[in-house]
Parts: structure tokens; C-alpha cells; sequence
């Protein structure tokens, strides 16, 4: 790790909300469903389709939790009234994982409800280890509601994974597979880039070979390369997979996957809850502050 990247993971806690703002906001559709929309609609002129986020984790309060499926809601709403190529994902602590495992369930089969109603598919994420199994409990309950409506991610940091993709695979599921953000002890989880890449591409190939519909989660071209390598082994037609990307993130790789005819989606997240998110995404790859630094000191900033 450079010192550069050291010094800013170690004073991020210490660092100006409005400078991690500046920082991280090409990684945030805006603040408002507006900004959102409109970020969307860039994307699809460029190729690409999306996947819509609303901003927001560990509610602890039922309100806030209920607010939260209001938005959701909402965002429905917005894709089927401009036709958006969008489906959406939420975070299960968003919907009050932390406060009833019923509730957030409740919370959200009522976002899946109106979802199925318009054929929009929601993705149910994954946060740090301490929720994996009440996130997979959740979405089994609702997968038997709501079958090809609703999907289920798998972190490759973690060593319980590949175990999970050969539980979880099959001909009706829909995964997304990326590495994963979240700082876990070592006894859960590989520490060591070579071995999370080769545990991606070993869990990568347990899915598709069961006939699993993966979006293929990752900025990682060596990853990128080896898991179209794949594909091609597999014989595997277009429509049983596609890369996904966060938004501001390496749009020239991205350029380069969909010119090749490959469906890439891209992360959209919006809301008032930015900052959470942004320190996750510096703290991950502290070289967006060292984008952001040299923007700022030539007088420029990219969109």
C-alpha cells in the first residue's frame, strides 16, 4: 500500500464531510430520483443498462425503515413512467434487518409486490458478515414468493462463499458476484488480492456452469479477462450473464466491455445518505482522492 493510500484511509474519519464530497460525488448519481433518472438515461444513450440504489443502511428506527420502502416505491414508479433500462437493489439493514428479520422481510415483499407487478427485478444485497445469514434467510422466504423476481449477492472475500454458490446455483437464480468492501477478520474471510481474485473465478465458475444467471460485479480487467475467458469455454450465450460496474469507475473499461457486445449494468446510487457510502468507496480505493486531487488542481472536475 502507498503512503498516499495509507494517509487516506487513516484520516478519513478525521477528513471534512464536504471534501469527501467533492471526492466521491462522480460516484453518486445526485441527491434527488431526478438526478437519477437523468444519469440513467445517459447511460442507456451510451449502451449500458442500470441498477438504481437509494442511499441508506442500518436504520435502527421502523419509520426510517418504512420511509426507505417509500422510496423504493417511488423509483418503481420513475422506471415505468420513462421507460428506464433499470432495476434496482436495496440493502437489507435499510429495510430493518437490525431491527426485526420479519420486518425487513415485510419491508421488503412489499417493494417486490409492486416490482413483480411491472417486471422490474430487485436485488437483495450483501453487507458485512454478521448479516449473511439473516440476509439469506430473507431471501429464500421471498425467492419462493416472487420466483425470478429477486436475486442474492455473494462476496468472493469471504471463504464461505464457494460453498454458498454450489448451495445457492441453479438454472432459476440470479447472482451478482463481486468481491466485496467490507473489512472482515481473517478467519472469515482471504485477505490477499491473488487469493480473492482466484476464489472469484473459482465461485464464478461454479455458478455458470449450474446454469446461474451472474452479473459479473468487478473493475478488475485481469478479472474482467479471465471471466470472459470463461464465458467463451462455457460456450455461454450473451444473455446468460453481464458484467456490472459502480458508477465513475473506469468508464473506459466499461466502453471497452459493451463495444465487444457484452450487457454491462451500471451501480446507481442517489440520496441524502451519501456519506456512508463515499467512505466505503474511499476507503476501498483511495486512489478516487488522488483523481480528485489532480482535478481540482488543474481547475477542473470530472462529471
Amino acid at each position: 500500500m502507498s503512503l498516499f493510500d495509507r494517509a487516506v484511509r487513516l484520516t478519513l474519519p478525521i477528513t471534512p464531510r464536504p471534501l469527501i464530497r467533492y471526492f466521491a460525488r462522480r460516484y453518486v448519481a445526485g441527491d434527488t430520483l431526478a438526478d437519477a433518472v437523468a444519469t440513467v438515461q445517459r447511460l442507456s444513450a451510451e449502451g449500458c443498462c442500470a441498477t438504481i440504489d437509494v442511499l441508506g443502511e442500518s436504520v435502527t428506527s421502523r419509520d426510517l425503515a418504512r420511509a426507505a420502502v417509500g422510496e423504493y416505491l417511488a423509483v418503481l414508479d420513475a422506471i415505468r413512467e420513462h421507460g428506464l433500462a433499470s432495476n434496482v437493489s436495496l440493502k437489507p439493514t435499510q429495510m430493518g434487518l437490525a431491527i426485526d428479520e420479519e420486518f425487513c422481510r415485510d419491508n421488503i415483499a412489499a417493494i417486490l409486490e409492486k416490482a413483480h407487478s411491472q417486471r422490474i427485478f430487485v436485488r437483495i444485497d450483501m453487507e458485512d458478515s454478521p448479516t449473511t445469514d439473516a440476509t439469506l434467510r430473507v431471501y429464500h422466504s421471498l425467492i419462493a414468493r416472487f420466483p425470478r423476481g429477486t436475486g442474492i449477492v455473494l462476496q468472493a472475500r469471504l471463504r464461505r462463499t464457494l460453498a454458498d454458490a454450489v448451495a445457492l446455483g441453479g438454472s432459476d437464480v440470479n447472482i451478482r458476484l463481486c468481491k466485496g468492501i467490507y473489512l472482515e477478520p481473517r478467519e472469515i474471510a482471504y485477505t490477499e488480492r491473488d487469493i480473492i481474485r482466484n476464489n472469484f473465478m473459482n465461485v464464478l465458475e461454479v455458478l455458470l456452469s449450474a446454469g446461474t444467471y451472474v452479473g459479473i460485479a468487478t473493475h478488475d480487467e485481469w478479472l474482467v479477462c479471465q471471466s470472459l475467458a470463461m464465458v467463451r469455454r462455457l460456450g455461454l450465450p450473451p444473455d446468460r450473464y453481464e458484467f456490472q460496474m459502480l458508477l465513475g469507475v473506469d468508464p473506459q473499461l466499461r466502453r471497452i466491455i459493451t463495444s465487444a457486445g457484452h450487457r454491462l449494468r451500471v451501480y446507481v446510487p442517489f440520496g441524502s445518505h451519501w456519506y456512508p457510502y463515499s467512505v466505503r468507496r474511499l476507503r476501498e480505493n483511495p486512489q478516487i482522492a488522488r483523481v480528485g486531487l489532480e482535478a481540482f488542481l488543474r481547475g477542473r472536475v470530472e462529471s
